[in-house]
Formats: C-alpha cells, sequence, structure tokens
C-alpha cells in the first residue's frame, strides 16, 4: 500500500498597481468577506501564466498583461476550504490591467473590485485572504522582477484535442 503523496494546492495571482494603489478583489468566504490579490486555483491544462491572466479576467474583468514574476510562495492554511491543513504554492505576477470589459460579470464569490493604497490593505490585514496577499504586494513594492522565461511548461501540460490520447513526457 502506496503512502498518500503531499500536493499543494497551487495558485496562481495578479499583482495589478497603478498611481501607488493596488487592483484588489473582495471575495465572499465561509469567514465572510475578504480582501484577497486577483488570483486563483491553476487549473488542468494551462501553464501559471496563463492561469493568471484568466483569474485576473474572470475576478476582475480587466485584461491582465503580465510583465513580471514575482516569484513562488508557499502557506499553510490550517482552517481552509479545502480542508484542514492546505498547503498552497503562489505563482504571483506583476503588471498591467486594461479597464474593466463592458458588461462582464465578475466570477462568484467575488463581490467587488477595489482599488486600495499599500497603507489601505496593511489597515485591513485582519481582513486579508491569507498571510500571501501582503507579501507579493510588499515584494512588489521592494523592486522585485523576474523574467516571465523562468517558469517553462512544457506543451504535454497544454489541454488534448477531444479524443486524443496523451502520452507521459
Amino acid at each position: 500500500m502506496a503512502a498518500d503523496r503531499w500536493k499543494p494546492s497551487v495558485t496562481v495571482a495578479a499583482v495589478i498597481e497603478k498611481d501607488g494603489r493596488y487592483l484588489m478583489i473582495e471575495e465572499m468566504t465561509r469567514d465572510g468577506l475578504r480582501i484577497n490579490n486577483p488570483a486563483g486555483g491553476l487549473e488542468a491544462g494551462e501553464s501559471p501564466l496563463e492561469g493568471a491572466i484568466r483569474e485576473a479576467l474572470e475576478e476582475t474583468a480587466c485584461h491582465f498583461t503580465p510583465e513580471a514574476l514575482l516569484g513562488v510562495y508557499m502557506a499553510r492554511n490550517p482552517d481552509s476550504e479545502r480542508g484542514p491543513g492546505v498547503t498552497y504554492m503562489r505563482f504571483a505576477f506583476c503588471g498591467t490591467a486594461s479597464d474593466p470589459v463592458p458588461g462582464r460579470t465578475l466570477d462568484s464569490p467575488v463581490v467587488r473590485t477595489l482599488w486600495m493604497t499599500y497603507d489601505e490593505i496593511v489597515a485591513a490585514t485582519p481582513r486579508l485572504r491569507g498571510p500571501l496577499v501582503l507579501q507579493c504586494i510588499a515584494d512588489h513594492r521592494a523592486g522585485r522582477r523576474l523574467p516571465l522565461d523562468a517558469i517553462y511548461t512544457h506543451p504535454s501540460v497544454a489541454k488534448p484535442a477531444a479524443g486524443s490520447a496523451t502520452a507521459e513526457p
């Protein structure tokens, strides 16, 4: 009998700053309204970069243009909606966003978007979704930037066409 393999929950995030304010989302969680970067789970068949672009559009109605990788972050949430003791691995990117796409609705459970200063985000620390939210913004403010090609996604990750077989790389 094989032991269960530990697997972190992989998430992607967009850190978007304009004129000293960060684009944040307010979302409903089981603990009430929480503030987060536009972020969410990486889906099968997408690269971390593709996931960040998708999540930003779904949660802000804005097209996100990544410019750099901020970093890869890990944190353990002892009481997550996905179960006790879940460890999250977050790929965070920074870049710019378009104006909201007219008529596009925000994905549930996002309630609204907010443009917040760093000081406002720090003051809202008890309402942040987790510790990585502020860490990503702090790294952005500190000037951390890694090239986008620091993350390589092999073509075998792409979603296969309907009915096609995939081979292990």
